[in-house]
């Protein structure tokens, strides 16, 4: 019976999936990258648009729990 990449023994290193998976992850990248422009954009429109009052939720809590000075 012959082994075909999806085969592994268990005793190492599947070299075979590992180059598939980089190559595959490589591709990706590439065809991604003409929506990088779209993605940047996006984020600095949210950055500019958002409210400059909101607390991001995860300060809020140290605040619930203290008492007032005085």
């Amino acid at each position: 019976m012959s082994q075909s990449v999806a085969d592994s023994t268990g005793y190492g290193p599947n070299r075979q999936m590992s180059l598939f998976g980089y190559l595959l992850a490589g591709i990706l990248a590439i065809a991604l990258l003409p929506l990088l422009p779209v993605i940047v954009v996006g984020w600095l429109l949210w950055r500019l648009l958002r409210s400059e009052d909101e607390e991001p939720p995860r300060r809020s809590w140290k605040r619930r729990g203290r008492a007032e000075p005085e």
